[in-house]
């Protein structure tokens, strides 16, 4: 029960219920326009019903965490994007600003049902500006990926060793 703990006494404080429970992903902004009247459609009576949306894609790992890096040299981390809906579905990556260091590389193309694509996250451990950080420059950003459904954040977070 969410009204009591384990112990079989009152709660103090409420619990807090995971984003699948509450019906949305974390890190992630829906679309107006979620009906997409070329997208490929199944029309089966158990799915007429379901409250989930048929087209859904999932970040595993939902975040890249680099740890320290050394400035100037390039790095690279693996991030699978999974269509997790009943359609075909497409997406794009909306490229970040080249002062992060950050560029994405991927294929473009529509992802079938249950299928994953790889996303390379390749980032140059730069600095910009000139003032003192005392040996560490923190890098963090949200890659943003559009899919027909809503649009995903990716947080990338590293440190510069300068």
């Amino acid at each position: 029960s969410l009204l009591v703990n384990a112990a079989g006494q009152p709660r103090k404080e409420k619990v807090k219920l995971p984003s699948s429970l509450q019906w949305r992903k974390p890190n992630s902004i829906p679309n107006k326009k979620i009906e997409d009247p070329v997208a490929g459609k199944v029309n089966t009576s158990s799915l007429a019903t379901t409250r989930q949306h048929l087209s859904d894609f999932y970040l595993i790992p939902p975040r890249v965490t680099l740890g320290v890096l050394k400035e100037g040299c390039t790095y690279v981390a693996t991030v699978n994007l999974k269509n997790v809906g009943v359609n075909f579905s497409r997406f794009r990556v909306k490229q970040p600003p080249p002062h992060t260091g950050l560029k994405v590389m991927y294929t473009p193309g529509p992802v079938a049902a249950g299928l994953q694509v790889e996303l390379e996250i390749e980032i140059f451990a730069m600095v910009i500006g000139g003032e003192d950080s005392g040996g560490l420059a923190e890098i963090s950003h949200d890659i943003e990926i559009l899919t027909e459904t809503d649009t995903l954040l990716l947080p990338v977070r590293a440190n510069i060793l300068c």
